[in-house]
C-alpha cells in the first residue's frame, strides 16, 4: 500500500486526513474518537480569550439536493464557548496520549499584540504541534474586529502572522477567508510575515434559504436570522480554484497549503494534493456521515496511488498546477467534438432538448415512423465541443468528447492577430 504519511511544515501525521477546526474539534471526547477512527490530525476548534464566546440556538441550516442529501451547509457558530483552561488541559492530555497524531490550535484574538504574546506560551506547553491563525469566520467574530475583519486586509494578515511569528516557535498556519476578491494578497501577506504555511477556504458568506411562512431566513433565532458560513460538497470547486491561484502565484510558489472546502472523499482530497495541498482538512462530511469515513477515504487514496504507481505523495502533490493556467494562454485551434454511442444511449432526449434549446443546434434527432424509435447523432460540423450534452446525459459514458485533428498550430489570445494588443511569441513562451 502506498505510504500517506506527511510532514507538513514540520508537523509529522500517519495520513493527510485532518478535522477543521470546528465542532467536531471541540473538546477531547471527539478528538480521541477522531483518533481511534483514524485521523491523522485535528485542528483544535478555535481559542480565544477569557470569558469565552457565547453560542445561539438554532445553529446550523443546509442545501438540500434529490433524496435529502446536503449539498450545502450553513453555520452561525462562533469560537469554542468553553473556558479556556479546560481546553488547554484536554489539548495537553490529548496529545500525550497521541504522540504521532498533529494537534494544531486554531486561534483567534484581537489585533493587539500583548493579545498573542500572552497566549502563544500557553499552546507551546500544551505540547500543540502547531497553531493556525483564524483569519477567515464571516459570522459574530468581524463584528468585533476579528475573523474575516482580519483575513480580507493584507496589512493586518501581515502584522499579526508576524507578532505570531515574534513569539511562538510553533509553525504558523493562517487560515484564510474565501470572502475577498483576490486569494492570493492575503497569501502573500501571510508570507511576508513569515508564516510557515497556509489553509483554505474558510466558510463562504451566504443564507441558504427562508422560511416563507415565518419570513426568516434559516436558522432562525427566534423570529430573526443572519448571514452564517457556507461549506459543504458545494464550496468545493470555489476551495479548489484558491488553492490554485496560491500554488500557482509567482510569489507564493512553495508555500505548504492545507487545503480545506468540501472535501469528502478520496477523490476529493486527491484533487487538492494534486493542485499543491500537503494536507486536507474535513469537516462537513464528518459531520454528516461520522468519523469512520476517513476509513473509506484513506483506502481509496492509497488504492488509486497503487494504480498510478505513486508511492507517497509527494510524487503526484503538485502535479496539476503546471497545466492549471489563465484563459488567455489556452489554445484557441484546439476542438473537440461529441460523440454518442448508440450502445449506451436509452434515448431519453436530453442531450438533444438542451442542445436544441440553449446550445448549438448541433443534434439532430431521427425518428422510425414504423417503430416510433428515435436516434440522437451530432452534427460535428456545427458541435463547438461545449461539454452541456455529456453533463446532461444520465449514461455516464454514453457521450464522450472527442479531440479533433485540425491541422492548425498552438495559438492563444495574446497571439491571435486579431487582439490588437497580441504579443510576440517570445513575449508569450516567457510569460507561460
Amino acid at each position: 500500500m502506498a505510504d500517506l504519511s506527511i510532514n507538513f511544515c514540520g508537523i509529522k501525521a500517519p495520513n493527510p486526513f485532518w478535522l477543521a477546526s470546528a465542532p467536531p474539534t471541540d473538546k477531547a471526547y471527539n478528538v480521541i474518537r477522531a483518533f481511534e477512527a483514524g485521523w491523522g490530525g485535528v485542528v483544535w476548534k478555535t481559542l480565544g480569550e477569557d470569558p469565552p464566546a457565547v453560542n445561539v440556538s438554532s445553529r446550523y441550516s443546509a442545501i438540500y439536493g434529490k433524496n435529502r442529501e446536503v449539498i450545502g451547509f450553513n453555520n452561525i457558530e462562533l469560537i469554542t464557548d468553553r473556558p479556556l483552561q479546560i481546553n488547554l488541559d484536554e489539548i495537553t492530555a490529548v496529545k500525550k496520549a497521541w504522540p504521532d497524531r498533529a494537534m494544531v490550535v486554531s486561534l483567534m484574538l484581537p489585533c493587539e499584540e500583548h493579545y498573542w504574546a500572552t497566549m502563544l506560551p500557553l499552546i507551546e506547553a500544551t505540547g500543540a504541534d502547531g497553531i493556525e491563525l483564524n483569519f477567515g469566520c464571516p459570522h459574530g467574530m468581524p463584528e468585533r474586529g476579528m475573523g474575516s475583519a482580519v483575513g480580507q486586509v493584507p496589512e493586518y494578515v501581515e502584522q499579526v502572522t508576524a507578532w505570531c511569528k515574534k513569539h511562538t516557535k510553533l509553525p504558523v498556519i493562517v487560515k484564510l477567508t474565501p470572502n475577498i476578491t483576490d486569494i492570493r494578497r492575503p497569501a502573500r501577506a501571510a508570507q511576508k510575515g513569515g508564516a510557515d504555511a497556509v489553509s483554505l477556504i474558510n466558510t463562504i458568506n451566504s443564507i441558504t434559504s427562508i422560511d416563507l411562512d415565518r419570513m426568516v431566513a434559516l436558522p432562525a433565532v427566534g423570529a430573526a436570522s443572519t448571514h452564517g458560513g457556507y461549506c459543504g460538497s458545494a464550496v468545493k470547486p470555489i476551495a479548489l480554484n484558491m488553492v490554485a491561484e496560491i500554488a500557482r502565484d509567482i510569489e507564493t510558489k512553495g508555500l505548504p497549503i492545507s487545503g480545506i472546502g468540501g472535501i469528502s472523499s478520496w477523490r476529493d482530497a486527491a484533487e487538492f494534493i494534486a493542485l499543491g495541498a500537503g494536507t486536507v482538512q474535513v469537516c462537513t462530511a464528518a459531520m454528516l456521515h461520522g468519523f469512520r469515513i476517513v476509513e473509506e477515504m484513506k483506502d481509496g487514496l492509497s488504492r488509486w496511488m497503487d494504480s498510478k504507481g505513486y508511492k507517497t505523495l509527494e510524487d503526484f502533490r503538485g502535479k496539476a498546477v503546471p497545466n492549471t493556467t489563465d484563459w488567455k494562454y489556452l489554445d484557441m485551434n484546439f476542438k473537440t467534438v461529441a460523440h454518442i454511442s448508440q450502445d449506451d444511449c436509452i434515448k431519453c432526449g436530453r442531450c438533444y432538448v438542451a442542445c436544441e434549446d440553449t446550445s448549438h443546434q448541433s443534434i439532430f434527432q431521427l425518428i422510425d415512423e414504423a417503430s416510433g424509435t428515435r436516434t440522437y447523432k451530432v452534427n460535428e460540423q456545427e458541435c463547438v465541443g461545449c461539454n452541456l450534452c455529456e453533463i446532461t446525459c444520465p449514461v455516464q459514458g454514453c457521450i464522450t468528447m472527442v479531440p479533433q485533428q485540425t491541422g492548425k498550430p498552438y495559438m492563444n489570445w495574446t497571439q491571435d492577430p486579431r487582439n490588437p494588443r497580441a504579443e510576440t511569441a517570445k513575449e508569450v513562451s516567457a510569460a507561460s
